[in-house]
């Protein structure tokens, strides 16, 4: 099967642009599988990991969000965010974990619990991330954990 375009842009920078055999999407509604020849198609994403193989080879980057559309054996990706699995720093995102998972526990009224609980969210998806790229699955750090 010959191979489709990719193009991951986020407003600061192309991310990457290759021709790959598969990808794997986090849709608003659900995970979204694309292989070449795929029909048109245009969703949200959400915060989550977009595989892509290529050659028999998965690469994984972390997006926090935006747009995918399928045209013409070409899909692009419009994310808020994106980061290469290489390109995360596992020490600093565990680290903005715990600041999270901190600013949380301490009860104080005067935190926006939904930007603490959405910061924890990313500094998961980052460390699942980087996880990968090294072949360990590691399931990143329970909310829980104190």
């Amino acid at each position: 099967m010959a191979p489709m375009r990719l193009d991951v842009i986020t407003a600061e920078r192309e991310v990457l642009s290759d021709e790959v055999d598969l990808v794997v999407a986090p849709g608003s509604e659900g995970e979204l599988g694309i292989l070449p020849s795929h029909s048109p198609l245009m969703c949200t994403l959400k915060e989550g990991e977009l595989t892509i193989r290529k050659g028999g080879e998965d690469t994984y980057l972390a997006v926090t969000g935006g747009f995918l559309e399928v045209m013409d054996n070409v899909v692009t990706v419009l994310a808020d965010a994106c980061e290469r699995s290489e390109e995360i720093n596992e020490e600093r995102a565990q680290e903005a974990f715990r600041r999270a998972q901190q600013r949380i526990d301490s009860g104080t009224s005067d935190i926006d619990l939904e930007q603490a609980m959405a910061s924890m969210r990313r500094a998961q998806l980052r460390i699942r991330v980087a996880r990968r790229r090294r072949g360990r699955e590691g399931a990143p750090p329970p909310i829980a954990q104190r």
